[in-house]
């Protein structure tokens, strides 16, 4: 299924970008993250693929403004099908986004490291898709049986030009979103007694603390370099770059555990533009 070569970090990152068939996608995304990790990969090639202008997906999902998509009650199988299937959606496009940050950042001046990490969570998040998938399937629903809207990738497209930008949208704000509100979801699920998705949830939720943790640190070290305040940096770039205020009720515990503390994102909850 995979091309024969993988021809450098760079290469691996924009092919499963561009993937629009998702097991291969998934697949190249661990794949090129494998081979990073064993230092089997140069970062970049002048082989390397053009970036996408937007990533490959499949006919299914029908992509929506994210007012029409529909909530549903957890206490029926659809209301289940529906949630995973909008946490399916979140999961594939944080695979794009992750790959993305590598793939347009990679002549940043910025220590390997930093691809170590992103690298590291488009593996992660490739296994979460896989595992929504599956969940979805067991349920007798697959991933494109429901409209998705489209909020995700348009939030990295806005700050496709700025990495302080990027880590502070992506990360810190729509992963950190994930700190939030996945507890409660997890306690819904079980209360409803699917305790497979509430297990699923479990390794979400978890993993996704280490990503808020990776954006936390490479945004304070972009802002370090610039002699910057991370939280009046993070705050202005999100008054810039993304639309609305941040919805509270915050877990300012996982949060905090992350890196990210309350002066970042308090005074940010009555903001709009």
């Amino acid at each position: 299924m995979l091309p024969a070569k993988i021809m450098s970090l760079r290469g691996g990152a924009t092919e499963a970008i561009a993937s629009a068939d998702l097991d291969r996608k998934t697949e190249l995304a661990q794949e090129t993250a494998t081979r990073w990790f064993e230092r089997r990969l140069s970062l970049r090639s002048p082989l390397d693929p053009p970036l996408p202008e937007r990533p490959g997906k499949p006919a299914k999902p029908e992509l929506v403004p994210p007012t029409a998509v529909e909530r549903r009650s957890l206490h029926s199988v659809k209301g289940r099908i529906a949630l995973l299937h909008a946490i399916a959606h979140i999961e594939l496009n944080a695979v794009d986004l992750a790959l993305d940050i590598v793939a347009r950042y990679a002549s940043e001046p910025v220590p390997y490291s930093f691809f170590d990490g992103w690298m590291q969570v488009a593996f992660e998040e490739a296994k979460h898709f896989r595992l929504v998938r599956d969940r979805l399937r067991s349920l007798g629903a697959d991933y494109g049986d429901l409209p998705a809207h489209d909020g995700l990738w348009q939030a990295a497209h806005s700050t496709r030009n700025d990495l302080t930008a990027r880590l502070a949208v992506v990360p810190l704000i729509l992963e950190a979103r994930g700190l939030d509100v996945t507890p409660s979801l997890q306690a819904k699920m079980r209360e409803t007694g699917d305790l497979e998705s509430a297990a699923v949830l479990d390794v979400i939720y978890n993993d996704e603390k280490g990503h808020v943790a990776i954006g936390a640190k490479w945004f304070r070290f972009l802002c370090a370099r610039e002699k910057k305040d991370p939280a009046a940096t993070f705050r202005q770039l999100v008054r810039a770059n993304f639309r609305g205020p941040l919805k509270p009720p915050f877990n300012d515990l996982a949060r905090a555990e992350a890196g990210l503390t309350p002066s970042f994102y308090r005074s940010l909850t009555s903001v709009s533009q």
